[in-house]
């Protein structure tokens, strides 16, 4: 009995010993400190860069503006949209030289990794989405500018709260679509199915370099800590401190967080995107990429769920401001609701790896929205039935979004 217990006593000490090995070994099964805010550093020197998004983010935000100056022209939109490095595009009145930048939006925009690597054909069709939307934008309404619009003609409709909008023969404002659509097709594809992308995260030697600490010449960061640093950049670029951000920093992901989290049914969201992409990027730090992968399932579906509250936000709004008797603020409502619906195919759901709401079925809204005369005549049924369907994909309610 004795030489029985002796033996089971060896085991265990074997098995244990075993065990301990194997944790030390394997740093996914380490655990994983998150910063108190996203501050990185190796031998003292700061290893988060993200100055391209940082770049990017100020163009856009530039175009959204020259979008509602009627002295523009085609060409000159754009080339603000697809700027060429050293053309002088922008009013760089800043420090980020967007003139001299390589960088441009149009590139970024339909172009990632997951969704748009292999499928040429909509990624193509969606940047002829914003080319035409430019286009219409500066032949059809900036002609228009001093006429009052009807069914069937562009021109200026007058709220009643006096603010004017300045929209299409069938009430879209093309630069709300425009600015409302690059929330999907440019910043959550980039980074939701782009920078956050095994394909990209772990491409070639990205995984063994970080591994062993192989930094990119001249620089204090492994590729694959600059690629998170890359995503999180398309979010928090416009912050002037991203260790403290504030949100709201820019009119795109950022502003539209600010306005998700202060509505009380998602108050926290603003924390588990900014907790995940600190824990995410300690992770792999400490080559945890367990711990990466999982703050990836967050932000994929967090970041999503800021598109699909306000899409239905904003319809509901337009349905609010018709039974108001106020179809230039429904107009408006319904533009910015356009581009939220435009930009819920570039959403992931970590569940599927898909959409949460496809490419198809926004077509489909979209026709339905702009049948006929449009928003000239859209009826609040139609709207609830949109909001319906959407809220119902992500799991939250109409009137949960509609606050």
């Amino acid at each position: 009995m004795k030489k029985i217990f002796t033996l089971l006593l060896l085991s265990v000490a074997f098995i244990s010993c075993s065990s301990d090995d194997d944790n030390t070994d394997n740093n996914n099964n380490q655990s994983v400190d998150a910063p108190a805010n996203y501050q990185f550093t190796r031998n003292g020197n700061n290893t988060v860069s993200y100055s391209g998004q940082t770049q990017r983010i100020a163009m856009a935000e530039e175009l959204i503006s020259a979008l509602k100056d009627p002295t523009r022209d085609q060409e000159s939109l754009n080339a603000m949209f697809a700027h060429v490095e050293g053309d002088q595009d922008f009013s760089d009145l800043d420090m980020l030289e967007l003139n001299a930048s390589s960088k441009n939006v149009r590139s970024k925009t339909a172009a990632s990794a997951d969704y748009f690597s292999s499928n040429s054909t909509d990624a193509n069709a969606i940047k002829a989405n914003f080319d035409s939307w430019i286009s219409s934008q500066a032949n059809d309404v900036f002609p228009n500018w001093g006429n009052t619009a009807s069914p069937g003609n562009a021109g200026l409709a007058q709220e009643l709260g006096g603010s004017i909008r300045y929209v299409n023969e069938k009430g879209l404002e093309y630069n709300q679509a425009f600015a409302k659509s690059l929330n999907g097709a440019f910043l959550a594809d980039q980074i939701c199915n782009n920078y956050l992308s095994a394909a990209v995260l772990d491409a070639g030697d990205n995984v063994t370099n970080n591994d062993n600490d192989v930094l990119v010449d001249g620089k204090d960061y492994t590729t694959m800590e600059h690629k998170w640093d890359e995503a999180f950049g398309y979010l928090y670029g416009a912050e002037e401190d991203e260790t403290a951000p504030v949100l709201e920093a820019d009119s795109f992901l950022s502003k539209y967080l600010y306005k998700v989290e202060a509505d009380s049914d998602f108050t926290g969201i603003a924390d588990d995107i900014y907790d995940a992409f600190k824990l995410g990027r300690a992770a792999i730090v400490a080559k945890n990429y367990t711990v990466r992968d999982e703050q990836v399932e967050i932000l994929r579906e967090k970041i999503s769920m800021i598109i699909g509250i306000r899409a239905v936000y904003y319809l509901q709004g337009g349905k609010s401001e018709i039974a108001n008797e106020d179809l230039p603020s429904a107009f408006h409502d319904l533009s910015e609701g356009f581009g939220f619906i435009y930009s819920l195919q570039f959403t992931r759901n970590p569940m599927t790896d898909a959409p949460y709401v496809s490419k198809s079925m926004v077509d489909g809204y979209i026709d339905t929205l702009m049948e006929g005369n449009g928003f000239w005549d859209v009826t609040p049924e139609t709207l609830d039935q949109i909001s319906e369907d959407i809220a119902a994909e992500f799991g939250f309610t109409v009137e949960q979004a509609a606050n």
